[in-house]
């Protein structure tokens, strides 16, 4: 599936922009491991690297790394930039399952 089919489903779709070079992004990554088991087939989750798109960067307007940007329908209905925790990641996507 594309990211224009995943942002577009039905599917609440979170995107993780982030970097190799950035440490609050390393620390962000067992989170987000977590918060793939946590939520299973009820959300997509995908990590963007802004170094290798910066295409999608530019149309979103990231300006820091990590920032999370929850789509559904092609909407954003969530966004935030910064370390987040787990609980409040999942709360944010139960919300729009």
């Amino acid at each position: 599936m594309s990211f224009q089919e995943l942002i577009n489903s039905d599917k609440p779709t979170l995107v993780d922009f982030h970097a190799e070079w950035c440490g609050p992004c390393k620390s962000m990554s067992p989170i987000i491991q977590q918060l793939k088991q946590d939520v299973g087939d009820q959300a997509n989750i995908i990590k963007v690297d802004i170094d290798r798109n910066p295409q999608a960067t530019q149309v979103f307007g990231v300006r820091g790394v990590p920032t999370f940007i929850l789509f559904k329908k092609g909407e954003i209905v969530w966004r935030q930039s910064g370390m987040q925790p787990l609980q409040q990641l999942k709360q944010v996507i139960q919300k729009q399952v």
